[in-house]
């Protein structure tokens, strides 16, 4: 009885605990590596410029395409880095397809004929 609660707890630390401690510890890190010019995304989607940050006071302003607003570094989802340090995304390449071939047979002229109305008298 005793080895099954001890399991169970293992179980527990393995599949719910840890994996919460590590998400933390990379938020926390994400968090920390903010810093001026970084692109941000809010809890609320709303996407933004970091301005400056208070440390102290847990707080961030973003510009938000000349809109300067505040918020509580908890709010910040998604930290998107430097614009001008990113790479440039590669453009899409296109590959060109077979055309598109009926999957399904021609219906006859039997089967077609159903659809219409019988000839009146």
């Amino acid at each position: 009885m005793i080895v099954m609660l001890v399991l169970l707890f293992g179980f527990m630390y393995f599949a719910m605990i840890r994996p919460q401690r590590k998400q933390q510890q990379q938020r926390q890190a994400m968090l920390s590596s903010m810093k001026k010019g970084d692109n941000v995304v809010t809890i609320g989607g709303l996407h933004g410029v970091i301005d400056s940050i208070d440390n102290a006071k847990q707080t961030v302003v973003l510009n938000a395409g000349d809109v300067y607003l505040l918020f509580n570094l908890s709010a910040i989802r998604l930290v998107e880095g430097d614009p001008a340090t990113q790479p440039a995304t590669p453009a899409a390449t296109t590959t060109p397809e077979a055309p598109a071939t009926p999957e399904t047979p021609a219906a006859s002229d039997a089967d077609k004929s159903d659809d219409k109305p019988a000839n009146e008298a």
